[in-house]
């Protein structure tokens, strides 16, 4: 009989287990009514510009910058409050918790998230997801960059990675190899954009919404990465 793998189970955060588009949504909504349209547009010019620099989402940090172009609205101070207080709990996909909780009796479960070390750790937190996870939670830069880091924090024989980039996916795919098993929720605008998803390695097991792994269990998830094996020989 085959030995069961001691397993670690990522996850991702944003449009994996919370639904990052409609927070970004509501922020949009909230900058236009509180702070009129050309400070909306502004703002995710600089969000923007501060991705392309630094490689993940800084919504605080587009904060600080557009304050230096427009440092006499005091006004604009109480943004900081509605972001960093925001109810993130309200914005978990459905079957997210039970999705948790249901991949920790294949074994370890952890977050695997990118970002800054401010807002997002208190995104995570807010969400209940930091307490769900029992304070597992990596967040870096380039993940797909830290896996040596994450194999010495959590050394297993075999990972689950659950994201919905399908450009983190094909990375990790092409280090790990036959080591991990990817899996794709198809939520969030990166999942149905063609342009990023072409030209990747396709997952391991593609999902259309968090919710659906609780129709796995450790058997099936281990069996769908063999098959994703025999394809590629």
């Amino acid at each position: 009989m085959a030995k069961t793998p001691n397993l670690v189970v990522l996850f991702d955060v944003d449009n994996t287990l919370i639904d990052n588009d409609r927070v970004q949504a509501h922020l949009s909504e909230h900058l236009e009514q509180t702070y009129g349209a050309a400070t909306r547009d502004r703002y995710w010019e600089i969000f923007e510009q501060l991705r392309s620099e630094l490689g993940y989402a800084d919504y605080l940090g587009a904060l600080e910058r557009y304050r230096t172009e427009d440092m006499h609205r005091p006004e604009v101070l109480r943004m900081s409050s509605w972001l960093v207080d925001y109810p993130f709990a309200d914005r978990l996909y459905r079957g997210a918790l039970d999705a948790v909780k249901h991949a920790q009796q294949w074994g370890t479960v952890v977050i695997l998230s990118d970002g800054d070390a401010v807002f997002q750790p208190r995104k995570i937190d807010r969400s209940g997801l930091w307490r769900a996870f029992d304070h597992r939670v990596l967040i870096y830069i380039h993940k797909e960059q830290e896996l040596d880091d994450v194999r010495r924090l959590y050394p297993a024989d075999h990972y689950v990675l659950i994201d919905d980039k399908l450009r983190i996916l094909s990375a990790v795919k092409k280090i790990w190899g036959d080591r991990v098993t990817t899996v794709f929720p198809r939520q969030g605008q990166y999942a149905h954009d063609s342009k990023a998803i072409a030209g990747y390695l396709s997952p391991d097991l593609t999902v259309e919404r968090i919710g659906d792994l609780l129709d796995y269990d450790l058997a099936a998830m281990l069996a769908v990465n063999n098959q994703s094996k025999s394809l590629r020989r």
